[in-house]
């Protein structure tokens, strides 16, 4: 037996060697997906995705900036832009406030606009969406307005290093009934300070508005078209033309007009907005604090150097003022025509 015993060969245990290279095959491929991954992630982030790189970057700005002067419900309407086109350098923790005009034309928006350019600290860039390019489509005027809040967009107003208020001047017939809800969206979702501006005596605007166009295709002043005017003398000239209105369709295109306006502030009740008439800021200069208190600006006189063309009654600027006043008797738009302020 225990010859036998001696005989016996243990057989040998299995080798481990499969398994390991099972183990070692699965950890490469699995480092060359993790490899694949990052790699794709880097070249989106190098290339295409330039939004993510600038949220990242405001938000990097912003831990920066001490805000601590900022009341924590202002701090949604606080930017701290980082433009692609140049450095702000010193000026990187200047938090900046978005807003834009919303008016008719002949409503004032172009002196009111040089009132607000006349502070130190708004840059407001003018009438941005004249060209219909820029409004096409929502896509076409959120790009638009990525670029001018940015501190992208450059005009002979711009003063964008170091300002605390940036904005433009958009008419309501340049896209802004048409998409409105998208327009709303992005103001309720970038703290946009929305200001509408309109003026109450339509008869007024109605009378800029044709003189305005009698102007483009005569040009009195030496073959030049001038909207707005720096001197007496030119505001003389331009004065001289007295339209007829169309009585046929004025009470139509009056009540067109104030139907606009109301939409146009029933359209934005959702976003932080202010309601002026250009008659009380002509009238009352309080109403230019109350704007500079809406957007958080330190306060200053703001000037413009544009002279008003049309004073005087309105019986002296319509040629057929008997006719309208007979279409308008016993209207809401009777008390115009007898209407007098120091306007501009």
């Amino acid at each position: 037996m225990e010859a036998n015993d001696s005989l016996v060969i243990k057989a040998p245990k299995k080798s481990p060697l499969l398994p390991r290279l099972v183990v070692l095959a699965f950890a490469m491929v699995c480092g060359v997906y993790i490899c694949f991954i990052c790699l794709k992630q880097i070249n989106t982030n190098n290339g295409g995705s330039t939004t993510s790189n600038k949220f990242l970057d405001v938000k990097v700005v912003r831990q920066l900036c001490n805000s601590s002067g900022i009341e924590q419900w202002e701090i949604p309407l606080v930017h701290y832009p980082n433009p692609v086109t140049f450095s702000r350098e010193e000026c990187v923790c200047n938090p900046v406030r978005y807003f834009a005009i919303l008016s008719m034309q002949r409503s004032g928006s172009g002196w009111f606009e040089t009132l607000m350019n006349s502070h130190i600290n708004v840059s407001s860039n003018g009438e941005i969406f004249g060209k219909k390019d820029r409004r096409a489509n929502v896509t076409a005027i959120v790009n638009v307005l990525d670029r001018v809040y940015n501190l992208d967009w450059f005009s002979s107003a711009s003063k964008n290093e170091c300002n605390a208020a940036v904005g433009f001047k958009w008419m309501l017939n340049q896209g802004v009934l048409e998409h409105h809800e998208g327009i709303v969206d992005y103001f309720n979702r970038n703290g946009v300070h929305a200001i509408f501006l309109f003026r109450r005596n339509l008869i007024r605007r109605l009378i800029s508005v044709l003189a305005n166009s009698y102007d483009k295709s005569k040009k009195p002043l030496n073959g030049t078209h001038k909207s707005h005017v720096h001197s007496v003398a030119e505001a003389k000239v331009l004065a001289k033309y007295k339209p007829s209105l169309n009585a046929s369709t004025l009470l139509a295109e009056l009540k067109s007009v104030d139907s606009r306006a109301a939409r146009a502030i029933g359209y934005f009740k959702s976003t932080r907005h202010i309601v002026l008439y250009y008659e009380d800021v002509v009238g009352n200069r309080t109403k230019l604090k109350e704007v500079q208190d809406f957007l958080g600006l330190p306060y200053r006189e703001l000037t413009s150097r544009q002279i008003k063309i049309h004073s005087g009654t309105l019986a002296e600027q319509i040629a057929n003022f008997e006719e309208v006043q007979t279409v308008l008797k016993g209207t809401p738009y009777e008390s115009f025509l007898h209407q007098d302020y120091g306007e501009m």
